[in-house]
């Protein structure tokens, strides 16, 4: 068993047949054709912006990721979209963007404190006055950790025809707001699986402002499913719109 995550090319190859075009891409992709500069943070393959340049998007777009193995699958079919190596750590960029997004649950990689204010700081710095940072996290209310168990198995088929089978486990037990667990991918034709080991928080919505907040960010709008819906207890989704201030 060997430990990899998406850094690894041939997983890479797989996110996208993982992970296709939904409800969430298309609230995504209307908010990036309302904006002229736009950055992507944590754009994986790129598909968000390959997809809105293909749309008609004639402005700046910018992917930014820190696993070069997804950037090698947003470059080949998206030439004329800046794709750039790193993290808001490592790159800064001030008052460029009417736009910031974090799809995909990206935003729930930033586990510690410090991580966090240190990310939010860099988006409103790369925001000019009145830009949007938008983004969405599983609501912890949902418990949706309960559901990634080994027992519920995905099969796709990689480049090649070979089937892959992907199935994730949580490490018990779950405690305050950040869960691990592990993402397998095996296949007949592997030697071995390959496993991936993520560790994700779970913040709710006032904790979610108050990080906003701190940062020079203020919530506008906030929904709790893809169609725009108020946000419950219950609902899947805390889908977050802040604006720089």
């Amino acid at each position: 068993m060997v430990d990899r995550s998406f850094a690894d090319l041939s997983l890479a190859e797989l996110y996208d047949t993982l992970n296709p075009w939904g409800p969430g891409d298309d609230f995504y992709l209307g908010l990036v054709m309302s904006a002229d500069a736009v950055l992507d943070v944590g754009c994986g393959t790129g598909q968000l912006l390959r997809r809105a340049r293909a749309e008609g998007h004639r402005e700046r777009l910018v992917g930014l990721d820190p696993a070069a193995a997804m950037l090698v699958q947003a470059r080949q079919h998206g030439a004329d979209v800046e794709w750039v190596l790193g993290d808001l750590r490592t790159r800064q960029w001030y008052a460029e963007f009417d736009l910031v997004v974090m799809t995909g649950h990206a935003f729930q990689v930033l586990v510690r404190d410090e991580e966090l204010r240190r990310s939010l700081r860099a988006v409103r710095a790369a925001l000019a006055d009145g830009g949007r940072f938008v983004f969405e996290t599983r609501n912890p209310g949902a418990r949706a950790w309960e559901a990634w168990t080994p027992e519920r198995v995905r099969e796709v088929t990689d480049a090649d025809g070979r089937a892959v089978r992907v199935w994730h486990e949580v490490a018990r037990p779950v405690l305050g707001d950040r869960v691990t667990f592990t993402e397998t991918f095996d296949s007949a034709a592997w030697q071995q699986p390959l496993v991936s080991r993520t560790t994700l928080r779970f913040l709710g919505p006032y904790a979610l402002d108050g990080f906003l907040h701190e940062a020079g960010l203020t919530v506008v709008e906030r929904y709790g499913d893809w169609g725009r819906g108020p946000l419950t207890p219950a609902s899947p989704e805390i889908v977050t719109v802040a604006r720089a201030d």
